[in-house]
């Protein structure tokens, strides 16, 4: 017999959860800052929980670069605050909730 998702009760094979967690996202913010020695950072905030986790490991696999998250925050090694824009509406997420 198929698991069964707690959180919606369908099937896992049909569950939609997490494309209505990506369509209820708060607004996702992009921009980049200056870090030590004139280097920049590619920060993405408004990301929470597992879709947090999910999220930067998908964009630093997808754009081969470093990075971290905590506290709500993903960090990108250098400047990709075009292409993370494109990676987050590949992975779904609705173009009205990122400001970049």
């Amino acid at each position: 017999m198929a698991e069964i998702c707690p959180k919606c009760g369908l099937p896992k094979e049909l569950c939609v959860c997490d494309v209505l967690d990506r369509e209820t996202t708060k607004k996702i913010r992009v921009y980049k800052e200056k870090k030590k020695f004139q280097k920049y950072a590619t920060i993405v905030e408004g990301l929470q929980g597992d879709e947090l986790e999910r999220t930067a490991k998908a964009l630093k696999t997808r754009l081969a670069c470093g990075g971290t998250y905590k506290k709500g925050v993903i960090e990108l090694q250098g400047d990709h605050k075009d292409a993370v824009k494109k990676e987050l509406l590949a992975l779904g997420y609705p173009e009205s909730s990122i400001d970049a």
